[in-house]
């Protein structure tokens, strides 16, 4: 066979495209293949019609595209039939070959020849396919021949078809061999894939038999649903930062101008988050699909253009389908803004101040804590302080011990909680920040305090704030030894003034209270200056505390905010992080269904994390380096991502959607499964193990740019993208070597490596091999593939079904001769001339020919594809 076939698209059946192809999640129920031969080899462009002839009417069901002749005069394409299809026994199909001139505008057909046959003899015949005379109009004279098979591999089920089949009413129900899992019809499953695109193929193996290949590309609703969720995460973080940052105490000038810097920041991109997330949820529709000529638009900035699941299935004689998948997208890149000052990786290197204090979330988090401490301890000190000295008046020792374990109580507690590292080292940037501003704007950070912290900015050593603390255990220290010993006094003064009640008059009386009177003031008189002492040392140290925390609070909300420089960089950072991260999801969700019957690739998970390999075709030449540059960042920023399995609440459709939580210093997002599946998972997956992301990004340009890049411009970009995503490869695959080595395909890995360490060291102009080493290192790692050039989908298309054949070839021996054949096949009529169409409605990839010249030659489409 000289060509293949796909028919072209039809809507007249619904639910069905032509050709194996469906927008619905149904599968197709009668697959044919119609192979003719004979008189097509006079023509020079032809086409064919299938057509469904019942009582009373014509269907025409689909027809392929105008194509080549051929010499041999063999033309092979598919037919499918949906479930849903009014397929009846008694129908009659009806198959026309037609000569179709192309040379004018409008393009003129002459029918060559024609042949009918019966659904229900299709059916009941035992034979692999029935042959049909092939006759003019007049059906005087034979002109070739017809073969129509029923779409299935050797050795499948011989039980006899009408025995499986079964007819309801008008659907025809024929379960085949390559039938989808039931799983795919899930919700779990249309939970992370919809409006589905079907392509079924026949291919030769080296030992002559057949492989049936399943092409399915899919759109995702994560395109859509992680944006709004990460733009709501956003706007939680920005309004809860400046909740923190306003609840602060009175700054003075310098200190509280930073504050409201950190608020207009803020508040500026919580205007913007919230303007973009009424947009989205606003759509009419329920989206699923941003096309590549939409990917500048504003309000789309978060949404990942043209992503795609591009999965295969193949499946040989005696064996199960096996699953390959690729997510396809657009690169991750602000086409909004534009790239007039390059892409994120030069901007940021431009505008981003590199703080010499920062602070980590947690930090930030404990330091609003022990504010909170700070404010509630005192009072309560203060008040057990007071209390002790009314007490003092009293002679009543139990009273009085009783408040001065309540002092202690809450004495310790605030010493324990100052007694923290995070408080001695932000006092030491403190007090070296205010002697770097304190010439310009004063250093002192809290107004009550700001003529001190200026005189403590030039004294200050860093035992200075032990001393602080410890006085106030000294203080209070003081206070047990001088009630102690009050008491003990006290204790024995009643001793000695216990006279015989006979012995006693009236004047003894009278001494006795006058020395009791005494002995009260004398205790009040004592204690005071100790508690003075007590409050004062407190008072010290909520004052050092105080400022060393808000200093903390407020340089972290700098740290995060106006130190990542102008507002417009950020929202470009959040947005291209957005459309990696719907990616990743969506590859990741279909990585863990497809595995869960896998147990070391559920122990990889929890033990090592999964990899994400990223394939650019970006060239490092104009708007592209930009989009690279963006693309280099986005990938760096999946490091915050973390997954995490939980068990779903229910089966319905929306509650196996993923949820994200969590700030821009850590995301962690929640893949539900049915209650069944998440009891088979391993304990620490059950327990909510996070499963760590570690993302690669390898770029390999191949159009015309690049070559311009090459001869006259510079790929240093290139060059440091793959050589640092090359060295996290290898970390990567040492970590999984040395935790599981027992790991299928483990022990392969090291002479990868290092055939990858040879192909980036080579200076050799669109080295491609990088490409597809590192591909198949992630297919042995069990890792997630992506695949992007600028929109997804011409260079992108070149790439996957390059991918699919070479998989094809390589794992289930794709004979050679046929290989540049379904090659050809994919490109000219698989889900990527699909993916073409929905994009800008013409099936035609945008390469020229001299464009062409210039691409790696596996990596150029068959003729009549292009234009």
């Amino acid at each position: 066979m000289s060509n293949i076939w796909k028919p072209s698209e039809r809507r007249s059946a619904p639910g069905m495209e032509s050709g194996g192809a469906q927008v619905a999640v149904q599968e197709s129920t009668l697959n044919l293949m119609v192979e003719c031969q004979g008189v097509v080899s006079t023509a020079t462009r032809v086409q064919v019609h299938v057509s469904v002839v019942d009582a009373y009417n014509v269907r025409q069901h689909c027809g392929t595209q105008t194509v080549k002749g051929s010499k041999r005069g063999e033309f092979l394409t598919s037919v499918s039939f949906c479930v849903d299809y009014k397929l009846h026994r008694h129908s009659r199909m009806e198959v026309r070959l037609y000569s179709a001139d192309g040379s004018t505008k409008y393009t003129k057909r002459s029918c060559l020849g024609f042949t009918s046959f019966s659904i229900r003899d299709l059916l009941r015949s035992k034979e692999p396919h029935t042959s049909l005379s092939l006759r003019t109009m007049d059906g005087g004279n034979e002109v070739g021949e017809v073969k129509v098979s029923r779409l299935q591999v050797e050795e499948e089920d011989e039980t006899p078809i009408e025995h499986r089949v079964s007819l309801q009413g008008s659907a025809l129900c024929d379960a085949l061999h390559f039938s989808v899992h039931d799983k795919e019809n899930s919700p779990m499953m249309r939970a992370v894939l919809c409006s589905q695109v079907c392509k079924v193929y026949r291919f030769e193996t080296e030992d002559q038999r057949r492989l049936l290949v399943r092409e399915q590309m899919s759109e995702t609703p994560l395109s859509f649903s992680l944006p709004k969720q990460l733009l709501s995460a956003l706007i939680q973080e920005h309004a809860s930062r400046v909740q923190q940052v306003k609840e602060l105490s009175d700054l003075s000038p310098h200190w509280d101008s930073l504050r409201h810097d950190v608020v207009s920041y803020c508040n500026h991109l919580i205007g913007c988050y919230q303007e973009t997330l009424t947009e989205l949820e606003n759509l009419s529709t329920s989206p699923c699909f941003k096309s590549s000529g939409r990917k500048s638009d504003r309000h789309l900035q978060f949404v990942p253009t043209n992503l795609h699941s591009q999965r295969m299935e193949v499946t040989a004689p005696g064996s199960s389908g096996v699953w390959y998948q690729v997510i396809t997208f657009g690169a991750p890149a602000d086409h909004h803004q534009a790239f007039k000052h390059g892409g994120l990786k030069r901007l940021l290197s431009k505008h981003q101040r590199q703080s010499s204090v920062s602070y980590s979330l947690e930090e930030s988090y404990r330091a609003r804590e022990l504010l909170v401490s700070v404010a509630q301890l005192p009072p309560l000190i203060f008040g057990q302080a007071e209390e002790l000295l009314s007490v003092s008046a009293e002679r009543n020792p139990a009273r009085l011990q009783e408040v001065l374990d309540g002092l202690m109580q809450e004495t310790k507690l605030f010493i324990h909680a100052l007694n923290d590292e995070l408080v001695r080292s932000a006092l030491t940037a403190f007090h070296s920040q205010c002697a770097s501003v304190s010439g310009r704007h004063g250093s002192g950070l809290l107004c009550e305090n700001a003529s001190a912290n200026q005189e403590e900015a030039r004294e200050y050593d860093e035992e200075e704030w032990d001393r602080t603390w410890a006085n106030v255990a000294k203080s209070l220290d003081c206070i047990m030894a001088m009630a102690d010993r009050l008491q003990e006094r006290e204790h024995l003064l009643r001793e000695r003034s216990s006279p015989d009640p006979q012995e006693s008059t009236a004047d003894t009386k009278s001494q006795n209270a006058g020395s009791s009177s005494s002995s009260s003031s004398s205790w009040q008189e004592q204690l005071l200056p100790l508690v003075v002492t007590l409050r004062d040392c407190v008072r010290e140290a909520v004052s050092k505390a105080r400022a060393a925390m808000t200093f903390v609070v407020l340089q972290g909300a700098l740290t995060a905010t106006v130190a990542q420089g102008p507002e417009r960089i950020v929202q470009r950072r959040h947005a291209v992080f957005s459309q990696a991260l719907s990616a990743v999801v969506c590859g990741f969700m279909l990585k863990v269904y497809g595995g869960l019957e896998d147990p070391e690739f559920l122990q990889q998970l929890h033990s090592v994390g999964i990899l994400a390999q990223f394939e650019a075709l970006l060239s490092t030449y104009g708007e592209e380096e930009g989009m690279l540059e963006d693309m280099e960042v986005s990938v760096a920023d999946l490091s915050r991502v973390a997954f995490t399995i939980t068990e779903a609440r229910s089966e319905q459709l929306h509650d196996f959607l993923p949820t994200l939580r969590g700030t821009w210093a850590g995301f962690v997002v929640e893949v539900p499964l049915p209650s069944e599946t998440f009891a088979s998972l391993p304990q620490e997956l059950k327990d909510g193990s996070l499963i760590r992301v570690e993302s690669v990004l390898f770029n390999i340009g191949i159009n015309q740019h690049q070559s311009l890049a090459e001869r006259f411009g510079d790929s240093s970009l290139q060059e440091r993208v793959n050589q640092q995503s090359g060295e996290r490869l290898r970390a990567y695959c040492h970590s999984l070597r040395d935790k599981l080595p027992h790991t299928a395909g483990v022990q392969s890995l090291s002479d990868l490596l290092s055939a990858l360490d040879r192909s980036l060291e080579v200076k050799k102009r669109k080295n491609v091999e990088v490409l597809w080493i590192a591909g198949t290192m992630c297919h042995k790692v069990n890792g997630i593939r992506l695949t992007s050039c600028k929109s997804a989908k011409d260079r992108t298309a070149m790439s996957v079904t390059l991918e699919q054949c070479l998989i094809l070839r390589e794992q289930h021996t794709l004979s050679q001769k046929h290989f540049s054949m379904a090659l050809d096949c994919m490109r000219r009529d698989g889900c990527r001339m699909e993916n073409v169409q929905k994009n800008i409605g013409s099936r035609k990839f945008a390469f020229s020919s001299v464009q062409l010249l210039t691409f790696p030659k596996l990596y150029r489409p068959p003729d009549g594809t292009y234009g």
